[in-house]
């Protein structure tokens, strides 16, 4: 029995709904693709680069069960990738170093499909409290961050 603590399970509930919210479970069929993301070096967004991450190995595990065979569909339907941000000193940033992360007035983790569409936003006022409107300038700003983070997982996966 493998026991964890709070902060790697709620982290291992993250990357799963993200990475699940990609795969259209019929075609995947009965099958378990377990993606194990350790972080080496955290320096913040450890979570989100897990997401980010974790999509990448996903695609490579469907892409190689599609080449041997055993999958006659691709089960992903779409991209997914996560990034961080906040607001340090009433500055809105995107992609907090641990500094930075950790005198955030506002912290806000954000995934997101290819489409755009959000799959989970967590926000939390560690602080102050935080406007909708702030909120808002937040996910924008997490939107700009993760296109370019879905070119780059592209690029990776060769187109």
């Amino acid at each position: 029995m493998c026991i964890r603590d709070s902060r790697s399970a709620e982290i291992q509930r993250l990357v799963g709904r993200a990475l699940r919210a990609a795969v259209d479970s019929r075609k995947l069929g009965e099958r378990t693709i377990t993606i194990d993301c350790d972080v080496l070096q955290g320096d913040g967004g450890t979570r989100t680069a897990s997401v980010t991450g974790g999509y990448v190995a996903l695609a490579l595990a469907c892409r190689k069960l599609m080449e041997e065979g055993v999958l006659r569909e691709m089960p992903l339907t779409t991209q997914v990738a996560a990034v961080s941000a906040g607001i340090v000193d009433d500055v809105p940033l995107l992609g907090l170093c641990y500094e930075e992360d950790s005198s955030a007035m506002v912290d806000l983790n954000c995934v997101m499909t290819r489409e755009g569409d959000l799959v989970e936003l967590q926000g939390t006022g560690e602080g102050r409290p935080f406007t909708l409107a702030e909120q808002q300038t937040l996910v924008e700003l997490c939107a700009k961050g993760i296109r370019e983070l879905q070119n780059i997982q592209r690029q990776v996966l060769g187109g």
